[in-house]
């Protein structure tokens, strides 16, 4: 038995917003600024980012992690692996949800159940409960799963479920979450009220099992736009803010009264080729006619793309430094990254070559789309790379920059052929983000949840499930890493760099930033 126990704006920009947004004054002991909003509170609805953010907030899982993706216990104290195929699960004892209920078994194994049911969503949880075979109820805070194959890594994958009242959402839709009648959870902060486009208010927890936060009323306000953020911030509107442009990192940092943390990322932006028809959206002949076949299925124009990028300069220029240009998914601190497997450096004529063996000695014309407010700089490097992929001999026709809540559901859709998107990292290795990312797409098995692209390869596949079976961790890892050398072989997409993250907050708090970049209200601490 193996047995896992553990107890860029300017000063007169500044200034003008200052005296033109209008926030209301600081009501209650916290105020932050977020850059994007969720899509839904229903914590199973989608498992981007700021949705996971606002999930923790007020429901809990069967494991935790702190900012640096290190697991701890949760909701289950105890995980054992009775076989290769078989896990049991202790959970704590006396956790209560917020209207007072206590948690069992029941409520985990609905939780498992209903994460992959989720109607309409755009990032489904599928692959974190794909392995399981059959769940059984030993008693109340006993459970017993079996998983289809071995599964090394099975209790990472079921700790990003967020548990959630069986009693309280049975029935109810995800839009219940948004109005606070299915919003019953276990975490430190408990739902006060939603209003999309505005703002999020929660109260602490009294009856948390865990540690108080410092903070008992949060308001959470929704301000895309990072000038009128950093405004909210010099102004007094807000504590704390998110997503702090690399360019005003300085600026700020002069400022009386302002404080900047910053922190490393395990975000890698990076941009995606669609494969995923046989016409790519958004991608013309030189007449302007949509292109007959699609060329991002062709290896040799994905590597050819990748070759015009200088990621180097994108750091330099758009993020001011505050980031390292990326060969692969996950950055060197986490399991399964491949050390001999760097970033591709400029060589334009060889990418002009590679387009002329694929059938484009002129090139092709395409758009280039991105969010606009999902990380730093994200509107402004869609523009560089148009910049670098025309002098690369492509002819761009344009780049549009969305909201992220509109733009990711569009990208999940398949509606852009050329686009810049992120995945941050959820664990210390590299296995859910190869699984999610790059993993052939297969709704019913749960690989590939956002594989927009629809890039896949038997040979990449067939290493990953064997990676994925390892019990061994250093094993695994250099598996995962083999794993990682047969895809990036293809390109399967183009990794551009891992971000750099920054927060503002008044002088006298601070936050525990670190990998997971999430802006965590039980995070924030009140310091000297």
């Amino acid at each position: 038995m193996k047995c896992f126990k553990h107890g860029a704006i300017k000063r007169g920009a500044i200034a003008a917003l200052l005296a033109t947004v209008a926030l209301p004054a600081l009501a209650a002991d916290l105020m932050i600024g977020r850059a994007a909003e969720p899509s839904s509170i229903d914590p199973q609805f989608s498992r981007t980012g700021n949705n996971q953010g606002t999930a923790q907030l007020m429901f809990g899982r069967l494991i935790e992690q702190d900012a640096n993706l290190q697991i701890s216990p949760g909701l289950a104290t105890e995980w054992n692996a009775v076989d290769d195929t078989t896990w049991e699960i202790k959970l704590r004892e006396g956790v209560k949800f917020h209207d007072g209920s206590a948690l069992t078994a029941d409520d985990v194994i609905y939780s498992l159940e209903r994460t992959d049911e989720v109607p309409n969503s755009p990032a489904p949880f599928s692959d974190m409960v794909s392995s399981i075979d059959t769940m059984e109820k030993v008693d109340d805070l006993t459970i017993r799963i079996k998983t289809k194959e071995p599964a090394p890594a099975f209790i990472e994958d079921i700790g990003r479920v967020f548990i959630i009242s069986k009693a309280a959402s049975e029935g109810k839709s995800s839009e219940d979450f948004n109005t606070g009648t299915a919003t019953v959870g276990t975490g430190p902060y408990k739902f006060v009220s939603f209003k999309p486009g505005e703002s999020l208010t929660i109260e602490a927890f009294d009856g948390y099992w865990g540690a108080q936060p410092e903070f008992k009323d949060v308001e959470v306000r929704f301000i895309s736009n990072d000038a009128a953020r950093v405004a909210a911030l010099l102004s007094g509107s807000v504590d704390l803010i998110d997503a702090v442009p690399p360019a005003d990192v300085a600026r700020l940092e002069e400022q009386e009264g302002i404080n900047v943390v910053s922190a490393a990322s395990g975000r890698v932006i990076y941009l995606g080729l669609s494969q995923r028809f046989d016409q790519a959206p958004g991608v013309f002949d030189l007449d302007g006619k949509p292109l007959a076949e699609n060329p991002f299925r062709d290896p040799r124009v994905r590597k050819a793309i990748s070759l015009m990028i200088d990621r180097q300069l994108v750091v330099d220029r758009i993020l001011g430094g505050a980031g390292v240009p990326a060969g692969q998914l996950v950055p060197a601190v986490l399991g399964g990254y491949a050390e001999d497997l760097k970033p591709d450096e400029v060589d334009v004529a060889k990418a002009k070559e590679l387009l002329t063996e694929a059938g484009y000695p002129d090139g092709f014309a395409l758009k280039l789309y991105s969010s606009n407010n999902r990380f730093p700089g994200d509107g402004d490097l869609v523009q560089a790379l148009g910049q670098m992929l025309t002098r690369g001999g492509l002819k761009v026709q344009g780049v549009e920059a969305l909201p992220y809540n509109v733009y990711s559901k569009a990208a999940s859709a398949g509606d852009y052929g050329a686009f810049v998107f992120s995945l941050g990292s959820s664990t210390p290795t590299s296995a859910p983000n190869l699984s999610s990312l790059i993993q052939t797409y297969d709704k019913e098995a749960g690989t590939g949840a956002f594989n927009r692209v629809r890039f896949s390869s038997k040979a990449f596949d067939d290493a990953l499930a064997v990676a994925l079976q390892e019990f061994d961790a250093q094993k695994r890892d250099e598996l995962l890493a083999e794993a990682t050398r047969i895809a990036f072989a293809e390109t399967p997409i183009v990794p551009l760099y891992w971000q750099k993250v920054f927060w503002g907050a008044r002088k006298g708090i601070t936050i525990d930033g670190g990998l997971s970049e999430y802006t965590l209200a039980q995070d924030v601490k009140r310091v000297d």
